[in-house]
């Protein structure tokens, strides 16, 4: 019976895990992958949606004219999604409108639950607090992928070093590096795509790449767009600049995983005293306690 529970457990958590690893993979570029190794051959390469839009389409300005937001904050909400990975004009009417529209729900939800009087307070205050969730999750969206991209930029470069000084012109080692990176470091990926994509669109690839810093904000990012500059303008060895920047991303990227190893005893202090350090007096002294109460009770009873 154990072993029959056991093996259920097991096929329903292979299951699940499967379910979710074909579901946030993308399967072509898995296809493609195991086509090289069984092949050897490289497969063709997968033609992805540009990133560069034309212009808002007219269903979009048309919806965005009905969004209560001036167009100095739809702006800025469109460079807060472009910098979490979001591009164009409808991530930013869908933020609009859940930003407007969350309030509302909360409000009328707890209403309709507790009814009139003081609920109607308590649903206020809430629905002004939820008006801030969105903001919050953006910014956690926004800290968590440059966190990615300063991690990724290492790798990133390491490749970009490969492909190089195996014949490929910047362009295309770009492309290859977008490519190899699409699992491990999807948005840095997605960052250098659109580099790519900027510069076969016109633009300079100088201004591509500063165009690049620019959105991400990450400052390993600004000192590579930085070396790249300098290394244009020069006419130095854009190989050996890259190696020695990689290797001091690499350096940074261990002295930042040391700090919060380091930092790790400072924060585990608050749940040891609030949480643990409680259960375990009560654990511990919780007995002995009982037993001087019983004791001390006796002997006020005897006497």
């Amino acid at each position: 019976m154990d072993a029959l529970m056991l093996t259920t457990l097991f096929v329903a958590v292979a299951s699940a895990t499967g379910t979710l690893l074909w579901y946030f993979t993308e399967p072509d570029l898995m296809k493609r992958r195991l086509s090289e190794v069984v092949t050897g051959t490289p497969a063709a390469p997968r033609v992805r949606e540009s990133v560069i839009s034309e212009g808002p389409s007219q269903l979009a300005r048309r919806v965005r004219s009905f969004v209560p937001k001036s167009p100095q904050d739809m702006s800025h909400i469109q460079r807060m999604l472009a910098s979490a990975g979001y591009h164009g004009d409808w991530p930013a009417i869908l933020f609009s409108g859940v930003q407007i529209a969350l309030p509302i729900v909360v409000f009328v939800s707890i209403v309709a639950t507790f009814g009139f009087g003081q609920p109607v307070l308590f649903g206020a205050i809430a629905g002004a607090l939820s008006y801030y969730v969105p903001v919050f999750w953006l910014g956690r969206r926004i800290d968590d992928r440059r966190r990615e991209i300063r991690n990724g930029l290492p790798d990133a470069t390491d490749l970009l070093i490969v492909c190089l000084e195996a014949g490929s012109g910047i362009d295309q080692a770009i492309a290859r590096v977008a490519e190899e990176l699409q699992i491990a470091y999807p948005s840095l990926a997605r960052e250098l795509e659109l580099i790519g994509s900027e510069t076969r669109a016109g633009k300079a690839r100088m201004e591509a790449f500063k165009n690049f810093a620019e959105r991400t904000k990450v400052d390993d990012a600004r000192s590579l767009v930085a070396m790249l500059v300098q290394t244009d303008r020069f006419g130095t060895s854009i190989g050996q600049a890259l190696r020695t920047h990689a290797d001091s991303s690499r350096t940074k990227r261990r002295q930042r995983a040391e700090e919060r190893a380091a930092k790790l005893g400072v924060k585990l202090l608050f749940p040891l005293v609030f949480c643990l350090f409680p259960a375990f007096f009560t654990v511990v002294l919780g007995p002995a306690m009982v037993q001087i109460y019983r004791q001390f009770i006796v002997e006020l009873g005897s006497k």
